[in-house]
């Protein structure tokens, strides 16, 4: 499958194909993981299931590195998600288990996830199961490696391979030992530089290739020329090199120095200034040197502290050793060269191997060596042990993560208790007061009817028994209000896939006697098509909003307009009206339970139909506020998520 982004960016790129986000989860044959900030799984798809062999249960609040190679490491899951973090993205290879312990070789890409006012809320991970594919690499590069080692090994013979024309294109450190010549050096030139002015004068590189070229072979023994001008007697070995259809495509010379010469001056002195370049007897630092090719040359007492090995026991061995398998197959040490090559320095911090298989975490600098001349001669090696600091480090986010999440329970606990305090503050106050009003109302009129009785003054005794009734009714409606109000924190939300259509509709029928008894114009205009939330509590935040709006008129033809929009991915929602309006300082209190701005005789009602509005949007963590001004009507704004 094609994926030419990750689905992060996606999603960044494309917003407007967010409802197919869940069609490209499902369908995607790459595994798919979403974790939260702190690295937890909090979604997968089924292509994360085939390849991982975990069901999606099996992988839920899990931290990502539980399904790694069986080693539960942390620390360098934990760097990897800084590092994807800092840079935007990585990729990473390695060995991870199936959860029948199946080994398989993992290609994994980490991208962070932003919201809309680009905090950072998790990440994005692909997965591939490269198995095949690396072992395929792992057997070439085996293949391969054994070739180079073989010949980069050999110091007592010049190896080397010449183009048809004669042009060096490959060298070994026994062309160096035997001929001089640093790589950088000799590359692209004509071999005709390691023989005499006289043998050049006479053909005899141009003869020896043509020999080579018509028999297949040339061996001779004869003077040849160093890079400092000195002589040295050599057996010469040259063969033509044709491919698979016959053609001349190169020849190997290898040249042997017989006259058992020293190494030249030049080449000790290079010695011995590596040797002095360190500092052999620091203890809590690794310090060493490597040849151009990555083979070390040098050890100091801090090297064998940190890792375990003796100056015999790596002196002469490629630096890999002390790298894991997976950086190995990787080619990570190869590389870390190229880096330092051309950058003249790398760093970074990783997992290292002691002698004993044991893993330290290290932060190692390589950094390119050159002679006087500007020629590389090599790399020094720093090598630190932080595994003890890392771990301090590791335990030390691991407390402030439960501190956080202490603190934020305790936050949300306290903020709850203060709203549950406030609710009870306004209870009080209602009771107090709303409640006690009707109460002494019913009271006086029962002292009214007692005394009418004594009287005999039954015309009054009836008049008092109304108005005790309607007391007591205005007490009912009183109470079965708050009980409706308080009912709607304590009700579950059936949220679901709604129709805003529907939505909208459902509440204007259930206002149908008040729409014609007022003779109203409402219109629905521009409506999203759908929203997810609780279909009940929804139709009566409208069917509230549209009643407000019928019952606030300033005589004319209540006139209502209902519409929607999305906006940043909320869908926000405007019911206006051309009533009586609201006072600049009145639009937040408003929303408070039992607040009345006007007497009842003027516009009946009880003070609870905003506030159940506002319960309404804040539990379906939305939002809802007042625009208004006096005598101008007022519009009410709610803005819901759409999902």
């Amino acid at each position: 499958m094609i994926f030419a982004v990750s689905l992060a960016d996606f999603i960044t790129r494309y917003p407007s194909m967010h409802l197919n986000y869940d069609l490209i989860f499902r369908s995607c044959s790459e595994g798919i993981f979403v974790l939260d900030e702190t690295g937890r799984i909090t979604a997968c798809n089924a292509a994360a299931s085939a390849i991982t062999g975990y069901d999606d249960t099996d992988l839920e609040c899990k931290p990502f590195f539980t399904i790694g190679d069986g080693q539960d490491d942390p620390i360098k899951y934990r760097y990897e998600l800084d590092q994807a973090l800092k840079k935007k993205s990585l990729v990473v290879e390695g060995w991870k288990l199936k959860k029948d312990q199946t080994r398989y070789w993992a290609e994994t890409s980490y991208s962070p996830l932003f919201d809309d006012f680009q905090k950072h809320v998790g990440f994005c991970v692909l997965m591939r199961d490269i198995t095949e594919k690396k072992q395929h690499q792992f057997q070439l590069l085996q293949s391969e490696e054994r070739y180079r080692l073989m010949v980069e090994a050999i110091r007592d013979y010049s190896i080397f391979m010449l183009d048809p024309e004669g042009h060096v294109i490959t060298w070994n450190d026994g062309g160096t030992f035997v001929h001089g010549y640093a790589e950088s050096e000799i590359l692209n030139k004509h071999f005709s530089v390691f023989y005499s002015a006289s043998d050049v004068i006479d053909d005899k590189p141009r003869k020896a290739l043509q020999t080579a070229s018509e028999s297949g072979s040339y061996r001779e023994e004869g003077w040849r020329v160093k890079k400092d001008g000195s002589l040295f007697w050599a057996n010469v070995v040259l063969t033509a090199l044709y491919n698979d259809r016959n053609k001349l495509i190169g020849y190997s010379k290898v040249t042997r120095d017989l006259t058992d010469r020293l190494k030249s001056e030049d080449v000790l002195r290079q010695s011995e200034a590596r040797y002095r370049s360190l500092v052999e007897q620091v203890g809590d630092y690794g310090i060493f040197m490597l040849d151009i090719r990555g083979r070390i040359i040098s050890w100091n007492e801090g090297a064998r502290r940190i890792k375990g090995y003796s100056a015999d026991d790596v002196i002469g061995k490629y630096f890999s050793i002390f790298y894991p398998e997976e950086d190995i197959l990787n080619g990570k040490p190869a590389w870390e060269l190229k880096v330092a090559r051309a950058t003249g320095k790398y760093e970074e911090e990783g997992w290292r191997l002691r002698k004993d298989g044991s893993r330290f975490w290290a932060n190692i600098v390589i950094t390119a060596v050159y002679d006087t001349e500007g020629r590389l001669s090599g790399f020094s090696k720093v090598t630190r042990d932080l595994t003890e600091r890392k771990m301090n480090e590791q335990a030390l986010q691991e407390s402030s993560d439960r501190y956080k999440q202490l603190v934020d329970e305790l936050s949300v606990t306290n903020s709850e208790l203060s709203s549950v305090n406030r609710e009870l503050e306004q209870f009080t106050a209602i009771v107090s007061h709303d409640l006690k009003e009707p109460v002494r109302t019913v009271r006086s009129f029962l002292h009214l009817m007692d005394r009418h009785v004594d009287q005999q003054n039954y015309d009054n005794l009836r008049l008092s028994i109304g108005k005790g009734i309607l007391a007591a009714q205005r007490m009912h409606d009183l109470i079965d209000n708050l009980l409706h109000y308080s009912q709607i924190s304590k009700v579950g939300l059936q949220r679901q896939k709604l129709r805003v259509e529907e939505v909208i509709g459902e509440a204007i029928q259930n206002l149908d006697d008040a729409v014609a008894q007022s003779g109203a114009k409402i219109q629905v205009e521009s409506l999203v098509p759908f929203i997810y939330g609780d279909r009940v509590q929804l139709v009566q935040l409208f069917q509230n909003l549209v009643a407000n709006a019928l019952k606030f008129t300033n005589g004319s033809t209540p006139e209502v307009t209902v519409k929607s929009w999305m906006e940043n991915g909320s869908v926000r929602f405007v019911v206006s009206d051309n009533g009586i309006g609201i006072s600049p300082e009145n639009l937040e209190k408003i929303f408070e339970i039992f607040r009345r701005l006007h007497f009842a005789n003027q516009y009946p009602g009880h003070g609870v139909g905003l506030a159940v509005c506002k319960k309404v949007v804040e539990r379906h963590r939305g939002r809802i506020w007042a625009e208004s001004a006096q005598g101008k009507g007022a519009s009410f704004h709610i803005l819901l998520p759409k999902i």
